[in-house]
């Protein structure tokens, strides 16, 4: 279960990541009041996954997930650059989440 709150952590991330871009400098109420709920959900599923994976790992995967996500939503969201170097430098990220995940011996 805790890999799951992690996963749902890191996708919270990237929905914080992304929101503080519509929030305009907090100065817009809604998109401001839903990535502070986007916020706090993360750091509370961060923490509760932090109970039983080691605070490496799962901070090491919480940003990767972040990292990787809000790369590939400015891509999709704001026609940022996805050049081959891009591309290939997100695949490293996530192929070093997939490898935290498969060497966290004893880790559920």
């Amino acid at each position: 279960m805790a890999w799951f709150y992690l996963v749902i952590a890191g996708c919270l991330e990237c929905g914080w990541a992304i929101g503080i871009k519509y929030t305009q400098g907090f100065s817009r109420p809604i998109p401001s009041i839903m990535t502070a709920i986007a916020m706090i959900a993360s750091f509370w599923l961060l923490s509760l996954a932090m109970k039983t994976i080691p605070v490496g790992t799962a901070y090491a995967v919480w940003t990767g997930i972040g990292a990787a996500g809000v790369a590939i939503m400015g891509m999709l969201l704001f026609d940022e650059s996805a050049d081959l170097a891009r591309i290939i430098s997100l695949l490293l990220i996530i192929s070093g989440v997939v490898g935290l995940r498969i060497f966290s011996v004893g880790v559920k």
